[in-house]
């Protein structure tokens, strides 16, 4: 397989200027540029720009995807989205780090080898970007769980030791957002560190409360800071406006709330309820398939209750799917006369299955592949299928324990004694089901072509 890297960024905040696009273009001839993305895909040899750099200078958000493994995410805030208390605590050299510059963070995810690499259809960064953008949105909101999905990963990797400190309690941690789970497997974050990392915290805030929370504070905003922010709208810088209150109302909750304050877990802990969460899930699986496996027994049992309301119908459509005379058609059959075995077991009784059988098939000595198929699923014993001298005589061991062929008395039975199949009638039915294999392919093909043709 070749080499290949995946390069996108995304610009969120502003439009690129035709002279960044033509700057950008000085970097690849290939890659596809609009105003608002750059991509490239290359296959030998690295592409010439700098990540950090670009992410600086253009764009806002980044994804890097490699055949080898190595995957980054990467996302530029502005420097009052976060304190440095914050990046301080979470930043973990091989998963997560930040950078400062005199404007911005950028935030950097990072995996370097993947459990999946080589699997089909796993090297492709395709699609990454629109799932993990949002991500920017709720770190402007305060949402940090983003950056707790980024000190997981360390954890996930055996980086951090048990007596380590988580670096802040948060809310909300079982309702994680499809960005932050889309985050998590990108990093290939165990799920069961998730689930252990959701156990005993609070549980997230409600729409109510943030809504009063908001109201509380623009009750409290100064008349000369709501007018600047009204006049931004006015400009047209209405995204701005938008991203600097964002970050405001989240520096004020968390001034407010003092969540550093809450109580914190230890990494040893947060090990132990993952086990304890794979323990749960592996229980729930169990329970789930034991749950499926009942309701596909309530199906069959009642498939079965409706078969034994007309037996007779029963049988004619056993005989109207043998008509085609195919290898499917005797299938089909075989599966019908097999649930109606089931269906005389529960609901009549399996010695009036045995005698409905050998009077069906009366008619039917002469085909060996029904017969073939009948042994197989246990409906049949067929001596005569080697030597056709031999009587064919049905008998179901689980239905019966008598001898074929002989009543209690151990007299012959008319009614358990099956004919004895002409050999010309075996080869006439073996090739009228090659010819109805045969019949069938063709009409196929005959379709096939007429939808060609139009």
């Amino acid at each position: 397989m070749s080499e290949f890297q995946y390069y996108e960024f995304l610009a969120i905040d502003r439009p690129l200027t035709p002279g960044e696009k033509a700057e950008l273009r000085l970097l690849s001839t290939r890659a596809r540029i609009t105003a608002s993305s750059f991509i490239t895909v290359h296959h030998w040899g690295n592409f010439k720009g700098s990540p950090s750099r670009l992410m600086e200078r253009y764009f806002d958000a980044h994804v890097y995807w490699a055949y080898w493994g190595t995957a980054v995410f990467m996302l530029r805030l502005p420097l009052e989205a976060l304190v440095k208390e914050t990046t301080d605590a979470l930043t973990e050299d091989d998963c997560l780090w930040f950078k400062a510059t005199p404007t911005h963070w950028i935030v950097t995810w990072h995996r370097e080898e993947s459990r999946k690499s080589g699997e089909v259809g796993w090297h492709s960064g395709r699609g990454w970007m629109a799932r993990l953008a949002p991500l920017r949105d709720e770190l402007l909101r305060g949402d940090l769980r983003g950056l707790y999905i980024g000190w997981l990963a360390a954890l996930g990797q055996d980086l951090l030791e048990d007596d380590n400190i988580e670096p802040f309690s948060l809310a909300g941690l079982g309702d994680w957002t499809p960005a932050q789970r889309a985050l998590a497997k990108f990093l290939e974050v165990d799920g069961a560190l998730l689930a252990g990392a959701a156990m005993g915290v609070a549980a997230p805030e409600t729409s109510a409360e943030r809504q009063l929370a908001m109201q509380d504070w623009l009750s409290g905003l100064p008349r000369e800071e709501s007018t600047e922010f009204l006049q931004q709208l006015l400009d047209g810088r209405g995204a701005r406006a938008e991203r600097e209150l964002k970050v405001r109302f989240a520096a004020w909750r968390a001034g407010r709330t003092g969540a550093a304050a809450a109580p914190r877990r230890t990494v040893g802990e947060l090990r132990r309820n993952a086990a304890k969460a794979r323990r749960i899930r592996r229980a729930n699986r169990l329970l789930e398939q034991q749950r499926r496996e009942q309701e596909q027994r309530r199906q069959h049992e009642a498939n079965l209750k409706l078969l034994a309301k007309n037996f007779p119908a029963a049988w004619q459509s056993v005989e109207k799917t043998l008509e085609r005379r195919s290898g499917a058609a005797y299938d089909r059959a075989c599966g019908i006369m097999v649930e109606l075995a089931e269906a005389y077991a529960m609901h009549k009784d399996r010695e009036s299955f045995a005698l409905d059988l050998k009077a069906f098939m009366a008619g039917h000595m002469g085909r060996k592949a029904l017969i073939e198929r009948l042994v197989k699923a246990g409906l049949w014993k067929n001596p005569g299928i080697v030597n056709p001298d031999v009587a064919l005589l049905a008998e179901i061991p689980a239905i019966s324990h008598e001898q074929p062929g002989h009543g209690q008395d151990g007299q012959d039975d008319p009614r358990r004694t099956a004919p004895v199949p002409d050999p010309a009638a075996v080869e006439g039915d073996e090739r009228e089901e090659r010819q109805g294999d045969v019949e069938q392919g063709r009409q196929g093909s005959e379709r096939g072509r007429q939808l060609d043709e139009r």
